[in-house]
């Protein structure tokens, strides 16, 4: 390992310990390990259908049969931004095979479906839908208030993207609606975590870039918003982080199947996940919880953080800066960020993430966006105003409030639409 990697890996095992497997190798043991500590009669969740996945499925059942796990039901994981209607079916699961554990084995949105429907199956007889467990704690005060636990989760994460195998978060959508929303609670955070980042050579490249942006967004938004109190933390994550998955995505462009390549990426985008347990994402995120019907959420963020970072820039001079550094070390930003300040900082980095999106082929405006309309705007806006959203607000380092969305937030949408920065109203 390089020096990078080495610091990024004692970073992990630091922030998760013996509960976490990660790196080359480790699917064969791993899942059976956790999953015997936590029960004896499992369910395995993952994309069963899928060709590719046979291999895999394979090698973790054979883990969880050495191990003395009985799989006592294998159902098919959720689909892309984990529907609704998908998290109520694995439930049904739950609650008639009655297991001890639950061992899922995919990306992000099959991770967080298992997660939101292990909820609901432990506390669905006191509060039998969904919708009332997303915002900031909801989960942890019904478990209080009845004394239990929710259902112990093995994850075993298949894509270098989302963290959501080692955190707090669920997105679940709203198909109908064209809505993302967001549980964000400590006690669903899984209890066991496996990522052998080998297995994501497999994966096609669309996924591959869409997983790493999300990963840097992560990082990005987490710095940019830390308290005082967690800022240095913050910041060397942050730092390392993106720099390993704009070297590894640097590299997967280059040889797709290349060991390196997905090992930084795995490194990078686990050291997001552990961004967003020290704070929480913001605008860029909030904007691609609407628009989870045209965009992936990796390119949606990737999109519309530049505009965010033109706002946010004259609030946050020295984290834009660091970010900057990182940018210009890897040919994608010319000026010296030293000699910048305020909007004309933040415009630089701004055109710095354009510059990269373009190399990895992302559209950088709204309306180059195949199926994306006005529309989406005013459902970016509404979203905003939502109390269950409200958190992303706060979390901005220019804090905004429902009342404000109209005034700054339209126009970062409506420069996003047009890719043009000078739309933005600075505060």
């Amino acid at each position: 390992m390089s020096k990078i990697e080495d610091r990024a890996s004692a970073i992990l095992k630091e922030f998760k310990g013996n509960t976490y497997a990660f790196g080359s190798g480790v699917l064969d043991e791993a899942p059976g390990k956790f999953a015997a500590e936590l029960g004896k009669k499992a369910i395995f969740i993952g994309p069963i259908e899928s060709e590719w996945f046979q291999p895999i499925q394979e090698r973790i059942r054979k883990s969880l049969e050495k191990s003395g796990v009985e799989v006592v039901d294998v159902v098919k994981s959720a689909a892309p931004n984990a529907p609704l209607v998908d998290v109520y079916r694995i439930q049904s699961h739950i609650l008639h095979k009655k297991p001890d554990v639950l061992v899922v084995c995919d990306g992000g949105s099959g991770i967080d479906a298992t997660k939101a429907a292990a909820t609901l199956a432990t506390l669905g007889d006191i509060q039998p839908e969904i919708d009332p467990f997303f915002g900031v704690g909801k989960v942890t005060e019904v478990c209080q208030k009845s004394g239990r636990t929710i259902m112990p989760v093995v994850a075993v994460m298949m894509s270098a993207s989302s963290g959501a195998h080692l955190t707090k978060y669920s997105n679940i959508t709203d198909p109908v609606i064209g809505q993302k929303k967001l549980i964000v609670d400590e006690a669903i955070i899984p209890p066991r975590a496996v990522f052998d980042y080998d297995v994501t050579t497999t994966q096609p490249m669309s996924l591959t870039l869409d997983g790493g942006l999300d990963g840097i967004a992560h990082c990005l938004e987490v710095y940019f918003g830390a308290s005082p109190e967690t800022r240095n933390r913050a910041q060397q994550v942050a730092e390392l982080g993106i720099e390993l998955i704009i070297k590894g995505l640097t590299e997967a462009k280059k040889d797709a199947t290349s060991h390196m390549a997905r090992t930084l990426l795995g490194l990078g985008t686990d050291l997001g996940g552990y961004a967003i347990m020290i704070g929480g994402t913001s605008g860029a995120h909030l904007t691609s919880f609407s628009l989870v019907d045209v965009l992936s959420h990796g390119r949606a963020c990737a999109l519309m953080n530049p505009y965010y970072i033109v706002f946010f820039a004259p609030a946050i001079e020295e984290q834009v800066r660091v970010i900057g550094r990182i940018y210009k070390k890897y040919g994608y930003l010319e000026e010296d960020v030293d000699a910048l300040s305020g909007r004309e900082l933040g415009l630089a980095v701004a055109k710095a993430m354009v510059n990269f999106s373009k190399f990895l082929g992302f559209p950088t405006r709204l309306s180059d966006v195949k199926g994306v309309s006005k529309e989406h705007i005013e459902r970016c806006l509404t979203a905003a105003k939502d109390p269950q959203l409200e958190m992303k607000l706060r979390n901005m380092p220019a804090p905004l409030n429902a009342d404000l969305v109209e005034e700054y937030m339209r126009p970062i949408l409506e420069a996003a639409w047009a890719g043009k920065f000078d739309k933005i109203k600075n505060m």
